[in-house]
């Protein structure tokens, strides 16, 4: 780590380690993980050679992102006080991306933190480290017979429904919305116990 914006190292993406340079590619990485785990993510993907007033200019975004649905983007992530403090030199650089990700069919764009951290990545710290965590199968059956007995099931009313030790409850429809077993309309709100909650 060498400041704020430099914290290098690696994410296990899918089997694979892909590789970021700060904090915030950190958190993009985990986020765009947990909206699609599918998602097929290349670090630093393309060295873009370009002409700046005369002068010959390379750049090298962030990563290019595949999304399971086959939308392909090319994604800078920057902290906004970094854009508004460099846009000068950066502005030609995201032009040549732009025009680099048209030619081949991509999309380019920036994500700042505003973008990135929120409820969303909160619920994703929590959420994806449960994915491979074992499901107890009777506890498991337990939330879903008491989901099919609930009209408009909640978080909450499951957790008391279920007939199970709360903690043991708690702990079962958290690995279960994890693993894509129970689902919630939006994740990017936070998980409440009025959360409401339906059967994939």
């Amino acid at each position: 780590m060498s400041r704020r914006s430099h914290i290098t190292g690696f994410q296990p993406v899918r089997q694979k380690a892909v590789e970021h340079e700060s904090a915030l590619e950190r958190d993009f990485v985990l986020l765009t993980q947990f909206r699609d785990p599918a998602a097929e993510l290349v670090s630093q993907p393309e060295t873009i050679h370009f002409m700046d007033a005369g002068k010959p200019r390379r750049y090298t975004p962030g990563f290019l992102v595949s999304w399971s649905d086959g939308r392909r983007e090319l994604v800078e992530i920057k902290y906004r006080t970094d854009l508004r403090s460099q846009w000068s030199n950066l502005r030609p650089a995201f032009k040549a991306a732009r025009d680099w990700a048209q030619a081949k069919g991509v999309t380019f764009r920036i994500a700042t933190e505003c973008g990135i951290r929120g409820v969303e990545l909160e619920n994703a710290l929590r959420l994806i480290p449960l994915r491979s965590a074992p499901l107890d199968v009777a506890a498991c059956n337990a939330v879903l017979s008491a989901l099919k007995s609930l009209r408009a099931p909640t978080i909450g009313q499951l957790v008391s429904t279920a007939r199970l030790e709360r903690p043991l409850a708690l702990a079962t429809i958290w690995r279960m919305l994890a693993q894509g077993r129970l689902l919630v309309d939006d994740l990017s709100v936070a998980l409440l116990a009025s959360s409401p909650v339906r059967a994939t």
